[in-house]
């Protein structure tokens, strides 16, 4: 490890443009995809528990946000594994999203709780520099919808040379409409249709009014922020330690603190507290001169609200969206998306209507910017649904509530073939299991039985007890609670495969 600062410490401290790297066609390029944020704008489907980086938002396919932006790299030259800066609560469901694409991060670094970008991109840039000498850094959020994918390659591409140069490169996006919901960067001198050119940027200016954004989208010289970046790992941690010292030092140390579990890397809690809670452009953009700012005109979207959404989506001749069970007579310009129940509309016009299993959300298609408004109330109110899906992703696969009342519940186990979950015991309720698919081995106080279909079991309060599926395909349980307390935080765990405790 101090080897490894050593080498850190000379690249920052280094003239490095020209002189660092012999073969600089040859840089090697690290993803690094940013994958925090709660998503509050897309409830009900998006919550703090699973976050509208890890939904499928598509009509075309079901990959995930998230798994979309590493497939939208495939073709880039000289492409190494991601770094994937993530929630803790999230890191189970990050992991198995690569699985799914068989993509094997170089790191998945857990925030213990969220910070602003110039945490993460520090974070990530000094892990990159544990395992290359000094490659060059593709800073993506994970939660953007980018239609244009050659083009957008071709920017990158454009991106790169400039990186290897030294620059630091952000992408501003041609603007269609005067967005107040997005910050503007102004480049030095206008942009020309279709050119490919990075102009040095003037200033930032962060969310305007509807009067100020009219002016910059009349004026070429404007694009929306992307919050994109290329950069060598080098050239961006010589700015920040110049710009934003303590930003440098708090993530240092966290990088020298934190601890390895299983394919993650846990950060430091301490340390990373420390990490000043700003954003890169602050930090750094608005203050180096290395910075320069390339057109990107690839169909992009932040895919900010539901209104958004819908206009990435692609429609009928009715212009309405249409996802589940939907039955629709004269109705226009619509979203309707139902997960479970049947959704039945007539004579609707610019609606939003989102179905999940345990709410409802409708809005006029102009109003979507207020639903991050009423996920605050719901959490002010200490309404669950607010924050969290019925259905809870877990390692070895996920369950789902269907019935709670005070001192019973009934939830919908599934796990994974091969996977087990942690022998534990409860100590205020009793748990009865039914299989209603696949073969279940159950241990109960060092006593194995195996059940198959339409078998059942009975967990005393207090007994220790563990569930794990030694079939093929997905086991499925009815699991009846019974007790004084049901929450979650009654389990004591002795053995688990995920390094998790109580």
């Amino acid at each position: 490890m101090k080897k490894t600062f050593q080498i850190i410490q000379n690249l920052i401290n280094y003239d490095y443009i020209g002189k660092l790297v012999i073969n600089m066609s040859n840089n090697p390029v690290i993803p690094v995809i940013l994958c925090g944020g709660s998503g509050t704008r897309l409830w009900p489907l998006s919550r703090k528990s699973f976050p509208k980086q890890y939904l499928s938002l598509s009509s075309l396919n079901q990959r995930s946000l998230l798994q979309t932006t590493i497939d939208r790299l495939t073709g880039l030259c000289n492409l190494l594994n991601p770094i994937l800066i993530c929630n803790e609560e999230h890191r189970f469901i990050v992991a198995e999203q690569m699985r799914e694409i068989d993509t094997k991060p170089l790191s998945i670094l857990l925030e213990p709780f969220g910070k602003n970008t110039a945490p993460a991109i520090t974070l990530s840039a000094l892990k990159a520099l544990e395992n290359d000498n000094d490659p060059i850094l593709l800073v993506l959020s994970s939660d953007h919808e980018i239609k244009d994918k050659e083009k957008f390659l071709e920017v990158i591409h454009k991106g790169l040379d400039y990186a290897k140069k030294g620059a630091l490169v952000t992408f501003g996006v041609i603007p269609t409409n005067p967005n107040t919901g997005y910050g503007y960067i102004k480049a030095e001198s206008p942009f020309l249709d279709g050119e490919i050119i990075g102009k040095k940027i003037k200033r930032f200016t962060e969310k305007p009014d509807y009067k100020t954004a009219l002016e910059f989208v009349k004026d070429k010289s404007f694009t929306w922020n992307s919050g994109i970046f290329i950069f060598k790992a080098s050239a961006i941690l010589k700015e920040i330690k110049s710009f934003s010292p303590q930003t440098f030092e708090s993530c240092q140390e966290t990088i020298q603190k934190s601890k390895l579990d299983l394919e993650f890397q846990r950060l430091d809690n301490n340390a990373f507290n420390s990490c000043p809670n700003i954003s890169i452009d602050v930090a750094v953009m608005e203050k180096t001169k290395k910075g320069i700012v390339l057109p990107l005109d690839v169909s992009w979207s932040d895919i900010g609200s539901w209104e958004a959404v819908w206009e990435t989506s692609q429609r009928d001749k009715e212009n309405n969206y249409k996802r589940g069970k939907i039955i629709l007579e004269n109705t226009k310009n619509c979203y309707l998306r139902s997960e479970k129940r049947l959704i039945v509309g007539i004579g609707l016009e610019n609606l939003i209507v989102v179905e999940t299993n345990d709410a409802i959300l409708i809005s006029d298609k102009n109003q979507t910017q207020k639903v991050k408004d009423i996920v605050k109330i719901l959490k002010e109110k200490n309404i669950p649904e607010g924050q969290s899906h019925s259905k809870i992703f877990r390692p070895w696969g996920y369950y789902e509530s269907v019935v709670e009342e005070s001192r019973w519940q009934l939830k919908l186990i599934n796990v994974k073939p091969g996977e087990e979950l942690s022998l534990q015991m409860h100590h205020h309720r009793s748990e009865h299991w039914i299989v209603v698919k696949g073969t279940a081995k159950v241990e109960i106080e060092s006593n194995i039985s195996v059940l198959c279909e339409n078998q059942s079991t009975y967990i005393p309060v207090g007994a220790k007890h563990r569930l794990s599926n030694p079939g093929k395909i997905p086991l499925l349980i009815i699991e009846i609670q019974n007790g004084a307390y049901l929450g979650e935080d009654d389990i004591v765990r002795f053995e688990d495969n995920y390094g998790r405790s109580n």
